[in-house]
């Protein structure tokens, strides 16, 4: 197996990104009543799409999956329902990705047994490996996609993976900063990824 790939989207790239996803939901003739966001990812998706396509009911939901970077549980779990009702509604899901499609499928069945009349899902990017295909995506990727949203989540699981690997501080400084993350994120939120790690690493 290689080394793991990453890409780093901007939020210019993202809001782009968005905007074309706007464009083939509305060419598709789809008219959701009500966005469901998937937490947390896709709650910027869903936000932008509420204004994109001019549908101001938005609604959430948690699904908990991910354990760490490249690793992930065997089946998603959802910890908070649909926020609000969408019973006899026409859904749009909205996500950041599609991975291995569990989570996706979990909020489908979750919203079906909710009563939701049709339900359509939108992500901006799609792994090549996913077992579920949304009704629109923008990009193919097989990298693991750092989101501009979560750039502490990110520098803490590199930087616990990596330290754990045998790299040092400086070794990791710098590769984060190859991978295309803010030099001031790392200034500011590396020495509060090891404050957290040096407990992590003396119990593992």
């Amino acid at each position: 197996m290689g080394e793991l790939k990453f890409t780093v989207p901007t939020w210019d790239e993202l809001h782009l990104y968005i905007l074309e996803l706007s464009k083939l939901i509305r060419e598709s003739g789809y008219k959701p009543d009500i966005i469901v966001g998937i937490a947390r990812g896709g709650w910027i998706v869903a936000r932008l799409l509420s204004d994109l396509l001019d549908v101001p009911d938005i609604a959430s939901i948690r699904i908990e999956f991910y354990k760490d970077i490249a690793e992930t549980s065997r089946s998603p779990i959802i910890t908070q329902p649909v926020s609000t009702s969408v019973r006899g509604k026409r859904v749009l899901i909205a996500d950041d990705v599609s991975d291995t499609g569990s989570s996706l499928n979990a909020a489908v069945k979750h919203l079906i047994e909710e009563g939701a009349d049709e339900i359509r899902v939108a992500t901006v990017h799609v792994k090549p490996w996913t077992t579920f295909i949304p009704d629109y995506f923008v990009v193919k990727t097989d990298a693991w996609i750092i989101y501009p949203w979560e750039p502490y989540e990110t520098i803490k699981r590199l930087t616990f993976k990596w330290l754990k690997s045998g790299m040092s501080r400086y070794d990791v400084e710098k590769k984060l900063l190859r991978l295309g993350i803010r030099e001031e994120f790392i200034k500011e939120l590396l020495p509060l990824a090891l404050e957290g790690n040096d407990s992590e690493l003396e119990e593992s």
